[in-house]
């Protein structure tokens, strides 16, 4: 019994035969080893087309932002999966991607509906950003994106990411929105709210006309570089079981209830 929506049973990636193998209807070994970096190799692979020259700077650009901050939670959980079982190196990168949800790295995909979303009110319905935001603030709604518990008062990586767009000249309408917000936001929100890189990758992403089914895409390939420079320096100098000693330590147990 089939379950769930059937689709066609068809994929436009890549095939392969005994001597050749295409991908996106290119010969991967005469024309696209050597031909193409793999942050080009990645563009063509999840849209079908070459990127452009502006498109692989900043998809570039966007993957060294995004890769590497520090022992979050992500590398911690993936560090501490390796000192159970170092000869798992995959379950451990795959236990630092399962960390990758809403809070932590998700919400570029949040973040990029956001922008689309909130173009469209503007565009279809000739509503103001500032009618938006302060519908959001007095919702008790939180901003996808903005924010963040470190970078204050501003993320450093976002504001390299929008300068870069506007040094090359390639501001698109997100680009643009995501300024536009951080201007509203500014204004109108009671404490000061910086907009965080997961706010400016996506409303790059989407200028670059790349699919904003993938958005999250690009965070989760830049972390699993990471994830595996923390998982060869855990090979050398293991840390795992020190952060769950420190996190055993730093919890105290309160017993629910009282037994008789």
């Amino acid at each position: 019994m089939q379950i769930g929506k059937a689709g066609k049973a068809t994929t436009s990636i890549s095939t392969a035969t005994h001597d050749s193998i295409t991908v996106r209807n290119h010969d991967l070994v005469n024309e696209l080893m050597g031909g193409l970096t793999f942050t080009e190799y990645f563009y063509l692979l999840t849209t079908g087309r070459k990127a452009t020259s502006d498109q692989a700077f900043f998809l570039d650009v966007l993957l060294v932002s995004i890769a590497e901050h520090g022992l979050v939670p992500t590398n911690q959980a993936a560090r501490m999966t390796y000192a159970a079982d170092p000869d798992f190196l995959q379950g451990a990168v795959a236990a630092g991607l399962l960390g990758c949800g809403k809070v932590i790295l998700g919400t570029t995909e949040i973040a990029g509906r956001f922008l689309q979303d909130t173009q469209a009110r503007i565009d279809r319905n000739g509503e103001t950003l500032d009618d938006i935001i302060i519908g959001m603030r007095d919702a008790g709604r939180r901003i996808p994106g903005f924010g963040h518990p470190l970078h204050k008062p501003v993320d450093p990586r976002a504001q390299r990411i929008l300068e870069l767009v506007e040094e090359r000249g390639v501001m698109g309408p997100y680009s643009r929105l995501a300024r536009d917000v951080e201007a509203s936001v500014s204004r109108l929100w009671s404490k000061p709210l910086p907009m965080n890189v997961s706010f400016a990758i996506p409303a790059v992403l989407l200028d670059l006309d790349f699919p904003p089914s993938v958005l999250k895409a690009v965070p989760i390939l830049a972390r699993t570089a990471s994830l595996l420079a923390h998982l060869a320096e855990e090979s050398e100098t293991p840390i795992g079981f020190t952060l769950a000693h420190h996190a055993e330590m730093g919890i105290t147990c309160e017993p629910s209830g009282s037994s008789k």
